[in-house]
């Protein structure tokens, strides 16, 4: 065995306050913890479970969890309104500091925009695509809502350290390729489960190459092959986003994986000449070059989520549309974000854009992603999504069809009524 460590390894050493290898089992501290509208009440109730004996029934630290509502904002029935009286209540009873109610936006999105995500922290979250963050270089992953409950009360929780599985990917992008096409060729050449339980290393010059918010992308769909987290060792301009929400962070040039750390596997691409992606139904992993799907009737198009509904994503789209109309039949719902990327937009002038061309410009919350609020697909429908997942019934009906693919391909289709090549409008 070699001395060196991945970047994983050495974020959980940190974290359990002792020198740990792939394999070993740990308590480790969490930096940060998170949950939402959905998975939140479930975790209440389990701390005030574990706490019952207790007198004072105070969470591990009120400034450390951060609760959210995104999934079912405005409230779309009686249960959802429930849930979110709750977590108001919790989180004024233990005086979370970082409580953001329905008019933010979707976790993991909020979550680095205000600061709440720095490079080498071991961040949880109760929702699956917590490895978004390791966007940022932080080892952020999932867990359940039992588990949320146990770290509202302890604030550490047990890990197998996980093996790395590093992704080298060289290349230059094409004209209106990006990184989801990236995400997607990975996840279709490695399978759905193909990185179970590993840490997946996004590392060469194609991945140095994106901004913040392009890499945001790629960390974020890690679990949709098992991963689980999606890292990206950080760099210059990883310091320059996080500065600007952490005033007086440096970052530490020791951070990432050491030349001679071992891999579980290392897999090598060269993303030159390679063309848009799209996932066709009902598994992430079902992935064709456009040209194989290419015409396809569609019902619907959805631009948002935490995978792409980022104001780079809907400029992307708008400039693909062109001022172009959404194609007659065709339902074109577009969601920034958060907040902050919806008001970016407003002021760029996109979201009239949007309008003009005849789509549903929605506040910022997941949409139709999860199948759980609006936006839904009914039966024997085909939608064309930016989310992350097109498993059956995800966005509605189970008869339905979901296609997954970039921001340009979503917006060059809108626009065609058809999946279209976005490098053909």
């Amino acid at each position: 065995m070699s001395n060196g460590l991945t970047i994983t390894e050495k974020i959980f050493s940190r974290a359990s306050g002792r020198p740990v290898r792939a394999g070993d089992f740990v308590m480790a501290s969490i930096d940060r913890a998170m949950a939402h509208d959905i998975t939140g009440p479930l975790a209440v109730e389990g701390f005030y479970e574990i706490m019952r004996d207790e007198k004072e029934k105070k969470v591990w630290d009120p400034e450390k969890i951060i609760i959210l509502f995104d999934h079912q904002v405005p409230a779309d029935s009686l249960n959802a309104a429930r849930n979110h009286i709750l977590l108001r209540k919790f989180a004024r009873e233990q005086g979370i500091k970082h409580f953001y109610d329905l008019h933010e936006g979707i976790c993991h999105q909020v979550m680095p925009e205000k600061g709440h995500v720095l490079p080498g922290q071991l961040i949880v979250g109760s929702d699956s695509h917590t490895c978004a963050y390791g966007a940022l270089g932080a080892f952020g992953t999932g867990i359940g809502s039992t588990d949320m409950a146990a770290v509202f009360a302890l604030g550490k929780l047990w890990f197998r350290v996980p093996e790395s599985m590093r992704f080298e990917v060289n290349g230059k992008l094409g004209d209106r390729v990006y990184s989801k096409d990236i995400i997607l060729k990975l996840i279709g050449d490695v399978g759905a489960d193909g990185a179970r339980y590993k840490a997946c290393e996004y590392a060469g010059e194609a991945i140095r190459r994106l901004d913040v918010s392009q890499r945001m992308t790629i960390s974020n769909m890690a679990i949709e092959m098992g991963g689980k987290a999606g890292i990206i060792e950080p760099d210059g301009k990883t310091e320059k986003y996080v500065r600007e929400r952490s005033p007086g962070y440096r970052l530490d040039e020791g951070l990432k994986s050491d030349e001679d750390a071992e891999y579980a596997e290392v897999r090598e691409y060269d993303v030159t000449g390679m063309p848009p992606q799209v996932a066709c139904p009902h598994n992430v992993d079902n992935v064709v070059d456009i040209d194989k799907i290419e015409g396809k009737r569609i019902d619907q198009v959805f631009l948002g989520s935490c995978t792409n509904g980022r104001f780079e994503d809907l400029r992307i789209a708008a400039e693909v549309m062109d001022g172009r109309p959404v194609a007659k039949g065709v339902r074109m719902i577009v969601i920034p974000a958060s907040h902050t990327e919806y008001m970016k937009a407003l002021r760029a002038g996109l979201i009239e854009e949007f309008v003009s061309a005849g789509a549903l410009v929605e506040s910022p919350c997941c949409g139709p992603c999860m199948g759980g609020s609006f936006g839904l697909l009914g039966p024997g429908e085909v939608g064309l999504s930016t989310s992350n997942r097109n498993f059956r019934g995800r966005q509605g009906s189970p008869d339905a069809l979901v296609y997954l693919c970039s921001p340009a391909t979503a917006a060059a289709s809108a626009v065609k009524g058809k999946i279209a090549d976005p490098r053909s409008v």
